[in-house]
Formats: C-alpha cells, structure tokens, sequence
C-alpha cells in the first residue's frame, strides 16, 4: 500500500468533531496525516486531540516557522488535501483564491489533489453564492463530496449535512489512487476470506391497497454497512434488501425483497449453507388480513376504518429454532425501552425466545436508531453474557459486531476440528 502525505484541513463548523474520524480512519490506513485547522475550528476540536488522532503536531499559524517556510513548505509536500468541513465562508475563500490563514496558503502552494465536504444550514447551500463558488472549485479539479441530506444543527432538516467520514475518506482516497477503494478495506482483517455472509437490511412494508402500504422507519443504514464490512473482510455477502433508503453497497449480491413473506422467502433460500446471517431488516409483525385491489376511498359518513391483521411469520425465530450447526445467526432487536436493566433483560429474553446465537440491542426513539448515522449497541451471547457494547457510526459498529462474529466463527471452526476423528495410518 502506498503511504501517503495526507492534510486534513478542518475549518470553524459544528461538524467539526466529525473531522477527527476522517483523521482517523486516513491514520488506521497507514497514511502520514498532518491536521490544519482554522482557529475557528479550534472552537469546537480541541488541539490536543487534533494532535493525539493525527500523531503530528498541529499548526494553524501564518507566521510560525518561518525559518522552514511552513506557510509553503506542508502544501508543498501533500499528496493529497481534504477539507472537512468546508464551511460557507471557506468555500467563497477557496473560490477566491484567499490565503490569510495557513489554510489558504497550505491549498495554494500545493499541486495536490483536493476534496472538500460542505457543511452548512440548507439556506446557506442553496444561496446562489455558494453554489456559483463550489461550481468554481470544480472546474478547477476540486472534488466535492455531499453534502447529505439530514438533520442539522438545530430542528431543521435538509441538505448541508457534513457526509459522513467513512464516505468523505472512500471518495478522497479513491480521488488520488485512481480507483474504487473502501476506507476500510486497508485496515479491515481479511477474517471472512472465504466466507458467506447474508445480511438483511431496510424495512419491510405491507400494503393495504395499491397506494398505502404498513411500514416502519428503518432505512437499511445499519445492515449496508455490516455488509460493507463483511465485505471488506473478504467475505462473500448476500444482501437481501427492503426498501432500502440508502445507496446500494458495492459488490455484494442483492435480492430485493418488499414485504415480510417475500424477506422469508428470500433469506431463507440465502442462508442454506451460509457462514453468517444476520437479520439486521425490521421485520413488520402483523400484515393486513386482505389487500384492496383499489384504493380505500374515504367514505365521509364513517367515523373511521377498521383494519383486521394477521401476524407475520418469526423469520429470526424460524432460522434459529431450525437446525443451523454451521451458521451462526445474529439478531437484531430495537426497542424503546429507556430503562438500561430492563433493556438488557428483554434482550436476553428475546435471544432465548429468538434461537440466535447472538442478539444486536439498540435503543429505538422518535430521534434516536431509525435512520441516523449513529448507532449504541450491546451484544448479547447464548449465554445471556453482554460480549460487546459499542456506540459510534454505523460503519464502526458494524465492525465491532464483525468483531464478535468473527470470534465465533473461529471458536466453532476449532470445535469441529477438535470432533474429527484422528485419520488412520
């Protein structure tokens, strides 16, 4: 692998803390990373942990070192630059060509590719302004990344979402390689090398006429990134897909599913002679009794509608209560509980209930799981013992989860050899 001489400049927004896991994952990468913050920037991150995640000092003084021509000399050495995040004010700086801080002059004195995430309030993005100054950065060869679409600062929600680490460091790597990498395939152990792994992800939904249809808020976020995870360990990943709100993973096998008997159907044609399945999709429970072939009209002399439902088959319960010696199976479970000891415990129950040999517990609210780009998570075992807790972007906590999965994978594999009987002489 290639090392290479990395700046990561961070200017004076709130998703600033989200810098320090690009600097993160570009070191995990083996990259020789140097962190130029605006002093804006040092408002919200401090310098310490800028310095402690990078492993090199950090600078952000026009006028030190100048002996060694700093202002020069640390663009004049990077192979590549990102920016994240790039705030308003610093894209109209960049597409000004402006160099009042070591920022500006670190851009300006580089030949270096350069990649910049924007993060700004909707208004701020959409501002003619703004969008005449990014279209600038790209006729000049700058490479924008996001920003997404999502919650902000405050209540309101749109476009202007700084994109998420993992993505900004792909796209940024990919950008000076040449080609199609995954920030974590560099760092990720090849411990599935050879390995089925089928992962459900999305929501089911189950229609009530051909308009409406029962479905939940589950946006797949969290089962993508176990399969980009298994993926970048080397196995080989089934994705059975429902309704997914999100970009579809890169070379993985996909089977789109929409309801819960189609899900059944799918993961459980997958999953014959699978390593790994893990049924991370919210499976809907009930599904209307009968579906109107035309759409329910309102009849204004009711006083309302009555639905009668059926219960869904227990996809999770079904695998682990069939024999699977071979397959270890992970389930999910998302409730709303707020209580830590009560939480833990209907996990436990619900893993003995379930037949999983792991179960994945997430809290689940109004503003919490369901489509955020974070995730907390503890693990339960067959023993009822927690093996795991984790809390961090879908992509780490996928991993962690990996983690456990994989310690499993390799007990079991021990165990079966230890069983074989010694072969004749």
């Amino acid at each position: 692998m290639t090392r290479l001489n990395i700046v990561v400049g961070i200017t004076g927004g709130i998703a600033a803390y989200k810098a320090v896991g690009v600097v993160r994952a570009l070191v995990l990468a083996g990259h020789d990373v140097h962190v130029v913050p605006t002093e804006g920037a040092l408002r919200f991150v401090g310098r310490p942990t800028l310095e402690a995640i990078s492993r090199n000092p950090v600078h952000t003084e026009l006028y030190e070192g100048v002996a060694e021509v700093r202002h020069v000399a640390i663009g004049q050495a990077a192979d590549l630059i990102v920016i994240a995040p790039a705030t308003a004010n610093s894209i109209a700086k960049l597409a000004a060509g402006l160099a009042d801080d070591l920022l500006g002059n670190t851009v300006l004195a580089s030949e270096a590719p350069v990649v910049i995430a924007p993060a700004m309030h909707t208004e701020m993005w959409r501002h003619p302004a703004t969008r005449a100054n990014v279209e600038t950065l790209r006729s000049r060869g700058v490479t924008i990344v996001g920003p997404a679409v999502g919650q902000l600062t405050g209540a309101d929600s749109g476009p202007g979402r700084m994109e998420e680490p993992d993505e900004i460091v792909r796209a940024a790597l990919e950008r000076v390689m040449g080609e199609r990498v995954s920030p974590v395939s560099s760092v990720a152990p090849r411990d599935l090398e050879g390995r089925h792994v089928v992962v459900s992800a999305g929501g089911t939904r189950e229609p009530l006429d051909p308009v409406r249809f029962l479905g939940n808020r589950s946006s797949g976020k969290q089962g993508i990134a176990i399969a980009e995870a298994a993926r970048a360990r080397g196995a080989r990943v089934t994705l059975v897909a429902a309704n997914l709100e999100v970009a579809d993973p890169e070379g993985c096998d996909i089977r789109r599913v929409s309801t819960a008997l189609e899900l059944q159907a799918a993961v459980t044609e997958a999953a014959a002679g699978a390593d790994v399945v893990v049924m991370a999709a919210a499976v809907a429970d009930y599904r209307p009794a009968a579906v109107s072939e035309a759409k329910i009209k309102k009849d204004q002399s009711d006083d309302g509608l009555t639905l009668e439902l059926v219960r869904n088959p227990d996809i999770l319960a079904g695998l682990g209560h069939a024999p699977h010696s071979g397959t270890i199976l992970v389930g999910f479970a998302a409730e709303t509980e707020a209580d830590d000891e009560r939480l833990l415990a209907l996990g436990r129950a619900k893993r003995e209930a379930k037949g999983a040999d792991l179960l994945v517990v997430n809290r689940v609210g109004w503003n919490e799981g369901f489509a955020s780009d974070e995730n907390r998570i503890l693990v339960i075992g067959r023993d009822g013992v927690v093996v795991t807790r984790a809390h961090g972007t879908k992509l780490s906590v996928a991993h962690d989860i990996l983690d456990v999965v994989v310690s499993q994978v390799t007990t079991a594999a021990h165990a079966a050899q230890s069983t074989k009987e010694p072969e004749s002489a």
